[in-house]
């Protein structure tokens, strides 16, 4: 008799949660994620500065469910999910494939974006990915050396500019890091520009850096940013970004900030995929393109459609839709597997899913964070001493998380980077691909092509008669 059979859409915190959470269920779990890691992606920032290696937040999805027997691991991006029929149509490197299921647990997670403007993506790259992270990383110190050349003051104040654009924690923490390594790092290696007269600044329409964490402990990062040197302009809007620069418009107009380095930190938006499954089942998505689910993070019509984490629209207890962040999708996880195992058992249905908030926390810069942990706010090195805890917890794997403390250890007690190597293909490989397009495309259609000229070439071959005596 055939088991029941679990797709699991992504391999970030929801899909890895749900498919542990299902460990001992009569179940078997076909996963299906673009890439063959998980990815850890609140430190991606760190892997941009030089603090960590991707490998400590990336680990390979097969080696952290190598104990895990009933899950069979598939790389490829589902494209489309055919709700009638229950198969799951993907597009793998050079092949595609399709996955049948009973129940579907999607949780792909989010895209950065760009408001409408997505030109924007090919001079401020977002940081969603390992190879945007390592884009960064190699435009970042790039722009140090790139500088350190330069004999026109005005070219070598451009590569001297960093702009971050967004002022959530993403946003904060990476304009924190980057004037870390600027004011702090780097100053003395190089004998033609000094470093610690970089210019990094912060730009967000609102009129808060991390609004979400109110006024009390918006306004102490607002401080700590100025006293590292951040330029920090809010009621900003971003209207136009290009090679060399980025134009704005504030109470003060229209302005040009020449920039070589621009880092999109602003916004995010549902993949491609969470508004096929709507359109498929007959549900309906908000204005970031998330599903809006039922209590139970099901699909309206489609009780065996779990949608979770940046995908789903669901208004918690306060009226307002859960945040996108990775608490909300392990619980959301693990309440779906739940849900699953119940139905195999004929038990009754849990109650509602209600997210349980463990608070939100944002570095500024070494040794000073902010906190908001129920009616607790924190700010300062307490509250950079718990964000260490969280996220040394939350890593998978013990090696990544030795190795991780070992670099932090490095980088926050020291003056040194444990990751500075960066490359040319790091820093230009993303827009030749787009480029030259998919590349596994490309050599399964020249093979098919080699294929059909090889038979047409059998085809008008004369045949060879035999001759006898």
């Amino acid at each position: 008799m055939q088991r029941h059979r679990v797709a699991v859409i992504g391999a970030g915190f929801g899909g890895l949660f749900a498919i542990r959470a299902l460990r001992n269920a009569n179940v078997d779990i076909t996963l299906i994620n673009g890439t063959a890691y998980h990815l850890f992606q609140p430190l991606l920032y760190q892997v941009a500065t030089g603090v960590l290696s991707e490998g400590e937040i990336a680990p390979p999805i097969r080696e952290v469910l190598k104990g895990q027997d009933n899950v069979d691991v598939k790389l490829g991006w589902a494209r489309s999910v055919d709700t009638e029929r229950k198969i799951v149509d993907v597009a793998g490197p050079g092949i595609d494939y399709t996955v049948e299921y009973d129940s579907l647990i999607v949780a792909a997670g989010a895209s950065q974006s760009y408001f409408g403007n997505d030109h924007f993506n090919d001079y401020a790259p977002g940081m969603k990915s390992i190879d945007d992270a390592l884009e960064l990383r190699a435009k970042i110190f790039g722009a140090f050396e790139i500088a350190d050349l330069q004999t026109d003051p005005e070219a070598q104040e451009r590569w001297l500019t960093f702009v971050v654009v967004g002022a959530g924690p993403t946003g904060v923490e990476m304009a924190g890091q980057i004037a870390e390594l600027a004011h702090r790092n780097l100053v003395g290696q190089y004998k033609h520009i000094d470093p610690s007269k970089a210019r990094i600044i912060l730009i967000d329409a609102v009129g808060a850096v991390l609004n979400t964490f109110g006024d009390h402990l918006s306004t102490r990062a607002l401080r700590q940013l100025h006293l590292m040197g951040v330029e920090v302009e809010l009621n900003t809007k971003v209207v136009d970004v290009d090679l060399t620069g980025i134009e704005v418009e504030s109470e003060r107009g229209h302005q040009r900030i020449p920039s070589m380095t621009k880092v999109w930190a602003a916004g995010v938006q549902a993949p491609p995929l969470s508004k096929q499954i709507a359109e498929s089942a007959g549900a309906e998505t908000d204005r970031a393109g998330r599903v809006l689910v039922q209590p139970d993070l099901t699909v309206p019509g489609h009780p065996e459609i779990f949608v979770l984490g940046d995908m789903m629209h669901l208004k918690g207890a306060d009226g307002n839709p859960l945040p996108g962040v990775a608490q909300v999708a392990i619980q959301g996880g693990r309440y779906a597997a739940d849900v699953i195992k119940r139905r195999l058992r004929h038990k009754e249905a849990p109650e509602p899913f209600k997210y349980f908030d463990k608070g939100s926390m944002a570095t500024i810069s070494r040794f000073s964070a902010v906190a908001s942990v129920g009616k607790l706010r924190l700010s300062g090195f307490f509250a950079w001493v718990m964000w260490l805890a969280v996220h040394v917890v939350y890593l998978v794997g013990f090696k990544n998380r030795f190795t991780t403390v070992l670099h932090w250890a490095v980088s926050f007690l020291g003056r040194g980077r444990s990751e500075r190597v960066a490359t040319e293909q790091q820093a230009f490989a993303r827009r030749a691909m787009k480029d030259y397009g998919d590349p596994f495309r490309r050599v399964r259609e020249a093979e098919e092509a080699d294929a059909a000229t090889a038979a047409a070439s059998n085809e008008t071959q004369p045949e060879k008669v035999s001759v006898s005596n």
